[in-house]
């Protein structure tokens, strides 16, 4: 702060602390976290090669975004090399094989974001199904419910409160 919000809020004047960060503190109390990210990727990997040929989808639609791109260039080269009443015919073919170039891409994206959002949906039902304590399966979590008028909700959050 300044000296003169100081002296114009009646403020105590303040020393700036230094803030030390030490990294391998922060690591050593995060690593029961890191160690549950650290299963939770592993959990996904291993749902990942049940799934076939992603890698050849992959492949073919790089290709195809690559060959249309290749082309394209070609076409915008040739189109600024010729009159230009035939250019107009050329540049459009151009924009069309870009246009199929990024939706190649696109179709790529879109897969793999569906194939984690069915894994990750996979791994909710799991989680919310199959817990187990030992050898019994645990279901939902019953709850229970109390109506209260808005008086009495206070009184509790206050006697919590003080105590």
């Amino acid at each position: 702060m300044t000296k003169k919000l100081e002296e114009l809020f009646n403020l105590s004047a303040t020393e700036e602390a230094e803030i030390t960060v030490d990294a391998a503190q922060l690591i050593e109390e995060n690593r029961a976290m890191l160690a549950e990210v650290d299963l939770t990727i592993d959990k996904i990997d291993a749902a990942l090669p049940h799934v076939n040929d992603l890698d050849t989808t992959d492949n073919e639609l790089d290709e195809l975004a690559s060959l249309a791109t290749e082309k394209f260039k070609d076409l915008m080269d040739l189109g600024m090399n010729v009159e230009a009443r035939f250019s107009g015919t050329i540049l459009q073919t151009a924009g069309t094989l870009l246009g199929h170039a990024i939706t190649a891409k696109q179709a790529k994206i879109d897969r793999k974001i569906r194939t984690i959002d069915l894994q990750l949906k996979k791994m909710k039902l799991d989680q919310s199904t199959t817990k187990t304590d030992g050898d019994k399966i645990l279901g939902a979590v019953d709850g229970g419910g109390v109506v209260l008028d808005r008086n009495a909700l206070l009184a509790q959050i206050l006697g919590k409160a003080s105590t």
